[in-house]
């Protein structure tokens, strides 16, 4: 379905942000190109050090959804979540005199652990700043990792910090999704769905700053082009939705969601140029929405996910996406990494939402 017709369908849903139809709209003109070799490429790179995550088929969800539906199980990743991919790529990339440096990043918690550990990894020293109010989890698992962390005010406030800081020590600063070498790295998961599953028709990738949704939307639409590829957002981080509304990656004042992993405060410019040119749109859904998800998903397959990781299965039982009988359903769980702590927590708000 494209997406005009998209938009017709859902009556100006203002959950729904569609791509860029006008092929010479100034995001989709000034969109870098990235082609098949150059993803192919940064997967080579990676790939002895990466998980190759299974491909999971769900008829629980594929009964719901009225399509068969695949898990694409990141959240079995390296340090639980996808991030690993871009980091590690972004690192082995760096010069010698770079590495002799260090690198800083921000992160409310997976793109920290993933370059502690690529850091590690090449034997690189590695800072990250995180929001104070980080998941205790992903602070330790980033320490544990090898990082240096500080804590430190709000999602805004600890991207200023980081900055700050990486300048002092004359580290590089590893952005966490709004950079070249991150994305080509995080291609490497749309060229493995496309190789486990050939005849895949949809694919449904949760969105923070943009990251993995536009890598997977440009790296698909290299290797196989006119499979769809939908974003998905909360309803109260929709930072890339209103970028593609606005027409260029902005920033929000506030954010506010149950899933921290897709709650930046502003789009990727790369990513959101990416997006518009080769993703279908992005999607929204509430937080009552993501933890429903997350419950079927924990029940019916067994696996465990962090919010953000569930909000792609949430919204293909929204009926947020256009399936197609018979057309196969990719569901990225992007991570994970949650507390444990807070997961009886979601799962009692939950019942008591009656979600």
């Amino acid at each position: 379905m494209l997406a005009n017709d998209f938009r017709r369908f859902h009556g100006g849903d203002h959950r729904v942000a569609v791509a860029y139809d006008n092929p010479h709209h100034a995001a989709v003109m000034n969109a870098p190109r990235f082609d098949l070799a150059r993803f192919a490429q940064a997967h080579a790179r990676i790939v002895s050090a990466v998980h190759r995550t299974p491909m999971l088929r769900s008829q629980t969800l594929s009964d719901r959804v009225g399509a068969p539906v695949y898990l694409k199980c990141e959240n079995l990743q390296k340090t639980g979540a996808f991030k690993v991919r871009g980091a590690l790529h972004r690192l082995l990339r760096l010069s010698d005199e770079q590495r002799a440096r260090g690198v800083a990043t921000i992160s409310a918690g997976n793109h920290a652990q993933a370059v502690a550990w690529a850091a590690t990894a090449v034997g690189i020293r590695s800072l990250v700043v995180m929001p104070e109010k980080a998941s205790r989890t992903k602070v330790q698992a980033s320490r544990e990792y090898g990082a240096e962390v500080i804590l430190h005010g709000d999602a805004q406030a600890a991207f200023t910090k980081v900055l700050e800081l990486s300048e002092e020590r004359g580290m590089t600063f590893v952005h966490p999704f709004d950079d070249e070498e991150v994305v080509a790295g995080h291609g490497s998961c749309g060229l493995e769905i496309v190789d486990q599953l050939p005849d895949v028709h949809t694919i449904v990738v949760p969105v923070g700053g943009g990251g993995l949704a536009s890598a997977i939307a440009a790296s698909v639409a290299a290797a196989k082009p006119g499979v769809a590829v939908w974003g998905v957002e909360p309803e109260g981080a929709p930072s890339m939705h209103r970028s593609l509304e606005a027409g260029e990656a902005i920033h929000l004042q506030s954010v506010s969601t149950v899933a921290d992993g897709l709650a930046p405060p502003m789009a990727g410019v790369l990513n959101h140029a990416l997006l518009a040119a080769h993703a279908q749109g992005v999607v929204l859904v509430s937080d009552e929405e993501i933890i429903s998800a997350l419950r079927v998903i924990l029940e019916r397959t067994k696996l465990l996910v962090e919010p953000s990781g569930a909000a792609a299965v949430a919204a293909l039982l929204e009926g947020r996406i256009p399936v197609e009988p018979e057309q196969p359903v990719v569901a990225v769980l992007s991570g994970g990494n949650v507390d444990l702590a807070s997961l009886g927590e979601l799962l009692s708000e939950g019942n008591r939402l009656h979600v």
